[in-house]
């Protein structure tokens, strides 16, 4: 007897965790409980828009880990905030174009607030990460109704260091090279996979017929 209620004890217990919810982590989960059912969104990127505020601070230190929320060796001295520019420029544009062809006109819009590439000290030792935020925002292309709401995105990256990062270069993988295909790949996944920025933001209005 006392072993039948020992069993009937630990088959309740196993039913009872069975039964308990698991907590995942979402991201910018849309409210609206139909855009379960909702259509797959794709949308048409017809411009991009990159800032990179002036209020950014460059650094030019040859630290580890210098202070600055622009460090960027990858380009001859000059205008850090333009050469940051044209690199989102050409990575979303490269981005965009691997995506295929859509059917929601949109504006892209992206305003950079960090990007803390490697220093020559850090790139020639130890290596480091090279980390990049911005923020995303998708307008419509007619009409310039905004999308769901900014979305901060932090696409950090592993950078090379010591021998590997001189056998990187002498292959023509530089850190210039490596972050723009990596900002491209990151913004693909943002407008056309199924957790990026387009499904959480756009999703829910496919599903009650705005889109």
């Amino acid at each position: 007897m006392f072993k039948l209620r020992m069993i009937s004890v630990l088959l309740l217990g196993l039913a009872v965790s069975g039964c308990a919810s698991i907590e995942t982590a979402t991201r910018n989960a849309p409210l609206d409980v139909t855009s379960v059912d909702a259509p797959a969104i794709r949308v048409d990127v017809r411009e991009i828009r990159v800032s990179v505020p002036e209020t950014l601070r460059v650094s030019e230190a040859n630290a580890y880990l210098p202070g600055g929320d622009i460090v960027w060796r990858g380009d001859p001295p000059g205008d850090r905030h333009e050469q940051v520019k044209a690199i989102f420029e050409e990575a979303l544009q490269r981005g965009t174009s691997m995506m295929g062809p859509g059917t929601v006109p949109v504006v892209l819009e992206v305003q950079v607030t960090r990007f803390h590439a490697l220093t020559e000290k850090a790139r020639y030792t130890v290596g480091g990460m090279h980390g990049m935020q911005f923020k995303i925002q998708l307008r419509d292309a007619e009409t310039g109704q905004l999308y769901g709401q900014p979305d901060l995105i932090k696409a950090n990256l592993r950078g090379y260091g010591g021998q590997a990062a001189i056998e990187a270069d002498r292959m023509g993988q530089t850190q210039k090279v490596r972050i723009t295909d990596h900002l491209a790949e990151v913004i693909r996944r943002e407008l056309s996979g199924p957790d990026g920025y387009v499904a959480a933001n756009l999703r829910s209005r496919a599903a009650i017929g705005q889109l």
